[in-house]
C-alpha cells in the first residue's frame, strides 16, 4: 500500500466532503460521498443517489468510479469514503469488487469521517480477499 502525501489525502476527503452533500438520501437520510483519484491525477466525485424502488439506489463509491470511466480514467490509485457525522464507512460488498477490478498495485481505500479526524486506511485486497480480477 502506497500512502498518498497528505496533502493528497486532505484534498481528497474534501471532495468527498463536498459531494457527500449532494447525495440524494430522502428515504435513509443517509448521506456518502466518494473521491476517486485515477492515473492520470484527476479526482473524480460521487454521492450516493437513493431510490424509491428498492433496491435500485446507487452507491457513492459507484457513482464516483462511474465518473472516472467516463472521464477516461482507467484505474484508480486512490479513494476516499465519507458518511456523516464521526461515523466510518466500509465500501459494501458491489463495490469492494468495483474497486478491486479498477484498482492497481498499492491503491489505498481511506474511510473518513465528515467530522474530526477519524481516518483509516485499507487496501482493496484486505476489503476483499481473493476478489474477482481477470
Amino acid at each position: 500500500m502506497t500512502k498518498l502525501p497528505e496533502t493528497d489525502v486532505s484534498s481528497l476527503i474534501e471532495a468527498a466532503r463536498q459531494a457527500r452533500l449532494n447525495a440524494h438520501a430522502p428515504y435513509s437520510g443517509f448521506q456518502v460521498g466518494a473521491a476517486v483519484l485515477d492515473e492520470r491525477g484527476v479526482v473524480s466525485v460521487g454521492c450516493n443517489m437513493e431510490n424509491a424502488a428498492y433496491p435500485l439506489g446507487t452507491c457513492a463509491e459507484a457513482v464516483a468510479l462511474g465518473a472516472m470511466v467516463a472521464s477516461g480514467g482507467k484505474t484508480c490509485r486512490a479513494i476516499v469514503i465519507v458518511a456523516g457525522g464521526d461515523r466510518l464507512i466500509t465500501p459494501c460488498g458491489g463495490c469492494r469488487q468495483r474497486i478491486t477490478e479498477l484498482a492497481v498495485a498499492g491503491t489505498v481505500v481511506y474511510c473518513a469521517a465528515d467530522a474530526g479526524d477519524a481516518l483509516e486506511m485499507t487496501t482493496p485486497d484486505a476489503l476483499l480477499p481473493n476478489g474477482f480480477t481477470f
